[in-house]
């Protein structure tokens, strides 16, 4: 562990104890008052994996896992605002330099971004300067309300919207302005509200070339330890620790109520229930074995990256760590929300709060079990490169 890596996460711990008293602003809103965004933005949250050639801190994944399960401890949705902004401004390595330069003039700089191809782009030339006309409509947008840049996954198209097959680089994301997109107002969820995870969508926007950017396979990064690190790990990975944050958070609160509840009927405090001890201590190992074998997966993988390529069983195993990580979490917290009785279901407890929070992030298609299906894949032999890990 780095200083600069300790660093980060103090920096973390101390906005704990803001987050967890604007908790109910942070819901109302539906997204993250814009405050916030930028002081976390300012202690370089955001930039984390991005490389210092780019203006970044290039931080290794932990970090960036560690800043997570902090802040997520806290509140999710600000986690949840840092892992897409980070993984979205590590992929400005793919940009032309050009670009890139003109992002990170503010060291700042918010960043929000979909993977998903779901727009399209058609080469044309407008005053002379080459560019793409792109149309899509993009889902699951988590702090677009709060980012300066915005980027969507997409394919090229000619004029008749057949796929290009270009023999030169391949473009894969666009990078807006807020400006030139169409933010919608649809996000109204029962958990992480405050992701502002709303859709964004683009009719008719042309952009120049130089805001395409490319696959990270294609640029001079390549051989970078972060850009050899596997890209599917780094993009969910961080949903395990903050879902973890959150777990871990679940149970001491239950051991700070349990030390002052006394239940209707009993003249002992719930922490003098034997099926208490026991939940407890079951509880808290569990997540401790699934930290632990997240954790130290990756530290062995980022090692092995730092000169090397990952093998497939990597992939799979960082992956399948990962979806055990999110399904004990969420067992630890449903034991949690429960176990205290009535005390959960208030809007002040963090434990409803959690809840709410985790049964969303289970959601994501980078934790559900279809990627246990193709490590299952991968172990039988029946999948050899196994791209979805």
């Amino acid at each position: 562990m780095t200083n600069k890596h300790q660093l980060l996460i103090d920096s973390a711990r101390a906005l704990q104890q803001e987050l967890t008293e604007r908790g109910g602003e942070i819901d109302a809103l539906r997204q993250l008052p814009q405050d916030l965004a930028e002081k976390m933005a300012a202690k370089g949250f955001y930039s984390l994996c991005t490389p210092e050639e780019i203006g970044g801190l290039a931080q290794d994944p932990a970090t960036l896992y560690r800043v997570c399960e902090t802040l997520a401890a806290a509140n999710g949705s600000a986690a949840w605002c840092v892992f897409i902004g980070s993984t979205s401004q590590y992929l400005l390595g793919a940009l032309p330099s050009e670009q890139q330069q003109t992002i990170m003039e503010n060291t700042n700089v918010i960043t929000s971004g979909v993977f998903a191809d779901s727009g399209t782009a058609r080469y044309e030339v407008r005053d002379g300067k080459p560019g793409y006309l792109i149309n899509g409509h993009w889902r699951w947008g988590s702090s677009c309300h709060n980012a300066t840049w915005i980027s969507g996954g997409i394919h090229e198209v000619d004029e008749n919207d057949d796929p290009v097959q270009s023999t030169n680089a391949i473009l894969t994301r666009v990078f807006f302005k807020p400006e030139e997109i169409e933010i919608l107002d649809n996000w109204h969820v029962s958990g992480l509200r405050g992701s502002g995870s709303s859709d964004y969508r683009a009719n008719n926007v042309w952009v120049p070339s130089v805001r395409m950017a490319s696959s990270i396979e294609q640029t001079i990064y390549k051989d970078f330890p972060i850009f050899r690190y596997p890209k599917f790990a780094l993009l969910s990975l961080p949903i395990g620790a903050i879902t973890l944050g959150m777990a871990r958070a679940s149970i001491d609160e239950v051991i700070k109520i349990a030390a002052e509840k006394t239940p209707q009927g009993s003249r002992r405090t719930l922490a003098h229930r034997p099926a208490l001890h026991r939940e407890i201590g079951v509880a808290d190992t569990k997540l401790a074995a699934a930290r632990s074998l997240l954790y130290s997966l990756n530290d062995e993988i980022w090692q092995h990256c730092q000169n090397n390529s990952p093998t497939v069983q990597h992939r799979q195993k960082l992956r399948a760590a990962n979806v055990h990580m999110v399904n004990t979490a969420v067992e630890v917290i449903d034991k949690m929300y429960t176990i205290v009785g009535g005390s959960s279901v208030f809007e002040s407890s963090c434990l409803q709060q959690h809840f709410r929070d985790v049964h969303v992030a289970t959601q994501h298609m980078m934790v559900g079990e279809p990627v246990m299906e193709l490590a299952g894949r991968v172990l039988l032999g029946i999948d050899e490169n196994a791209p979805g890990l």
